[in-house]
């Protein structure tokens, strides 16, 4: 039964991609207006398909341009954060050759950067501040790998720094703060149940795990429920400078995982250099 689920998943998956990608490469290729959302869409497809149950909790920033820090568990994070707003995502530049996958990360408008260059940095870092510019929502995820979805690695600093950057507003012609939104991603029920520290490296993809027999064993072991948590957004004003801000993210999120594996739920915390700002109250939606 599992084995027959799994092969239905995946030639879902690969059949219904292949039909849509000429379709998005068409859309950008002619900057025609759905090129945009139909990532999402695909996305929000994707996840009814392999039964992936979206638990959000908070809301996500709108007011202006945005660049969202997340945790990063498995490739699984892509569809689930994409499934939720229309969004483009930021990769180490090695997917970009990936077979399939790498083509997926193109039509999505992906900004690939080269993590192991520092020298590249500041390019890949204006890079993203372009995009961010023209109206675009990034997905940055600051630990740099996957984890294994039961803890949240060190976030790293050096793209941050594109929240030093202030970005035009173009119906008002001043320049606005760039906002990072904090996001956290838990894998936390399996068939209904909780799921335990067993299961969760069925999903979660890290280490040197091959990327297609990881993919069939997820689809043979589902479907899930993931959290995902909106935290308060800020800006580096408020923060104080890129270290941080990457150290407020990487809290946000180690909190937001904490809470949502062990299903307890506290008040966030301000951030210490923003004492009179006011929390964001959070809002669970099933």
């Amino acid at each position: 039964m599992a084995t027959a689920r799994a092969a239905t998943l995946l030639a879902g998956f690969i059949l219904s991609a292949l039909l849509l990608m000429p379709v998005q490469w068409l859309g950008l290729k002619l900057n025609l207006p759905y090129a945009r959302n139909l990532p999402n869409r695909y996305h929000r497809f994707l996840c009814s398909l392999i039964g992936i149950r979206i638990i959000r909790r908070g809301t996500p920033h709108e007011d202006g341009a945005c660049l969202i820090a997340a945790n990063h568990t498995s490739w699984l994070d892509i569809p689930i954060v994409g499934a939720l707003t229309p969004c483009s995502f930021v990769a180490k530049s090695e997917v970009a050759g990936w077979p399939f996958f790498g083509t997926l990360a193109k039509l999505q408008q992906t900004v690939f950067v080269e993590r192991e260059r520092r020298t590249r940095t500041a390019h890949s870092r204006n890079e993203i501040h372009a995009r961010i510019a023209a109206g675009d929502r990034l997905v940055l995820f600051p630990e740099g790998t996957s984890s294994d979805g039961n803890r949240v690695l060190s976030f790293k600093s050096a793209l941050m720094s594109v929240a030093q950057l202030t970005i035009v507003n173009g119906d008002q012609d001043r320049e606005d703060d760039l906002v990072v939104q904090p996001v956290s991603i838990a894998y936390t029920g399996l068939y209904g149940m909780p799921m335990s520290r067993y299961y969760r490296p069925f999903f979660a993809w890290y280490g040197d795990m091959e990327l297609f027999p990881h993919l069939w064993e997820a689809f043979k072991t589902g479907p899930i429920e993931v959290t995902v948590e909106y935290h308060r957004p800020v800006t580096i004003r408020e923060i104080g400078n890129r270290k941080a801000l990457a150290a407020y993210c990487e809290a946000s999120c180690r909190r937001g995982v904490a809470e949502a594996l062990s299903g307890r739920w506290e008040e966030a915390p301000l951030p210490a250099e923003a004492p009179g700002a006011l929390a964001q109250p959070r809002v669970a939606e099933a």
